[in-house]
């Protein structure tokens, strides 16, 4: 979805994409183990995270096949996809292991 918006090969859905972020959500709702009564409110969901996560992959990627390798924008965008996924890597760990809970998920 994230490299076709990118190339124009359709149109931007922002539709889709809420349905998508949402699945993920449902999904992680139903699978994760319930959150420890003291634990944190996360600000964002899996799902956006995930959906941020692919985002910057395919625009990361999408540099490094068009312009100079040794450009600096695309050592930029491979730093931030690192960032994203130490991100989304301490995320799960805090909700597997009940210290962070997620917002309730919900059609955006």
């Amino acid at each position: 979805m994230h490299r076709r918006r990118l190339h124009r090969i359709v149109p931007s859905d922002p539709h889709r994409r809420n349905t998508l972020v949402h699945a993920v959500n449902e999904w992680v709702a139903h699978h994760l183990p319930p959150p420890h009564p003291a634990s944190t409110l996360h600000a964002e969901s899996i799902g956006v995270v995930i959906d941020r996560l692919a985002e910057t992959q395919v625009f990361a990627f999408h540099l490094l096949m068009t312009i100079e390798p040794t450009h600096p924008s695309v050592h930029k965008a491979w730093y931030r996809l690192a960032e994203l996924r130490d991100y989304y890597t301490d995320l799960t760990t805090a909700v597997t292991n009940r210290s962070l809970r997620l917002p309730p998920a919900r059609l955006s």
